[in-house]
């Protein structure tokens, strides 16, 4: 029986790796399987080795502190790693954590074949690393098709295989009316999916939300989190009493709401492609500690933080980044949009068109899937 070890660093990751898995075990169910992953992956029968919080960290000054334990848990994956003996290392973003676990695999069993899902973001900053990734990966997934020119010229086997996030996807509908008053509008709220972006991003937003509610009365705020950090966020809104917020975890009802919605305040990462997929006018935020700041600063060689500005390197969609990400910058900006529904249908109408540009006519996990099909052949 063939062998696969998948291999997540954080939440987001765990989603993406259980939607690959889910086509791989349709098209082989003679596949063992083990994983360091969470909820996605464990629903779809596969244990993790440990919990995935264990190793989710976020910024230079998080890790920093925590570097002792970092390298030890990279150690015990290794180990348990080569003690399952893959025939595949299936590892999937966070970079940081997946492929320094990777590249100790291949030099300890060079016979394990790593596909990796989620390029770095070489296109940002240390470009240098490819030459590295051609030591240790055996395939790379691309979720960009403009990142092949960065591997192609390393000669590293690299397949676009599209955004998940970019496709259109029919769900079964859920009766919302339990949830949403139907004389409120939604604005959904994207707070992060690691709990330190969270512990950062959500007082902000609350603030936000009460600031919203001296001046309207009409909006319903819905909290996009995981299953992770609902506990967290909802013990939070407690606190409030605020009575127009909802926290919603399941990935269905999340897509409803979102497509519900008359606008969306998000944090700065991939969820921004799921909100301009769903056609929904939006505002990024983000923020982390003064140093991990500084280090970005000075490291990073490109203007925004978005896919979507950086592609088109214009702000199509707003930042508000560090100090500027406060409940009052973010207050003003919502509401600049909220009365401006011609601003907000062009800023729809300008991220559609970069959408359609970088869209993959086939399913990412597909295309994915069939890559480690190929690699337990081969």
């Amino acid at each position: 029986m063939k062998k696969i070890f998948i291999l997540t660093g954080e939440p987001s990751g765990d989603k993406l790796a259980s939607t690959v898995i889910s086509k791989l075990i349709q098209k082989n169910s003679d596949i063992e399987y083990s994983c360091v992953g969470g909820a996605h992956l464990n629903s779809l029968g596969i244990k993790s080795i440990y919990d995935l919080k264990e190793i989710t960290y976020i910024g230079f000054t998080s890790v920093l502190l925590n570097i002792f334990k970092i390298k030890k848990k990279i150690n015990e994956t290794v180990h348990k790693i080569i003690e399952f003996k893959p025939d595949i290392l299936f590892s999937v973003d966070s970079p940081d954590f997946t492929l320094r676990v990777a590249n100790k695999v291949k030099k300890i069993n060079p016979n394990i074949r790593i596909v990796h899902y989620v390029a770095p973001q070489v296109w940002v900053w240390r470009e240098g690393r490819v030459k590295k990734f051609k030591k240790f990966l055996d395939h790379i997934l691309l979720l960009f098709n403009f990142e092949k020119k960065y591997f192609d010229k390393e000669n590293i086997n690299n397949t676009f295989v599209g955004h998940p996030l970019l496709e259109k996807t029919i769900k079964s509908k859920t009766d919302l009316s339990n949830l949403i008053p139907k004389n409120k509008k939604i604005i959904s709220l994207f707070a992060g999916s690691r709990s330190s972006e969270v512990s950062i991003l959500l007082p902000i937003l609350i603030d936000f939300i009460k600031l919203m509610n001296d001046k309207f009365n009409d909006y319903l705020f819905v909290f996009h989190t995981t299953e992770e950090n609902k506990n967290y966020v909802n013990d939070n809104i407690k606190l409030t009493n605020l009575d127009n917020i909802q926290v919603i975890s399941d990935e269905n009802i999340k897509s409803q709401i979102l497509s519900n919605s008359v606008f969306a305040v998000s944090k700065s990462g991939t969820v921004s492609l799921e909100i301009c997929n769903a056609k929904i006018p939006l505002i990024i935020i983000y923020k982390m500690n003064f140093l991990n700041f500084i280090f970005v600063k000075l490291l990073v060689k490109i203007k925004y933080a978005n896919i979507i500005n950086i592609i088109n390197n214009k702000e199509v969609i707003p930042e508000l980044i560090q100090n500027e990400c406060n409940p009052k910058e973010i207050f003003k900006s919502v509401v600049y949009f909220l009365k401006n529904p011609v601003l907000m249908d062009k800023q729809i109408n300008d991220f559609s068109n970069t959408l359609d540009e970088i869209r993959s006519k086939t399913s990412s996990a597909d295309e994915a899937s069939s890559v480690l099909s190929s690699y337990l052949i081969s």
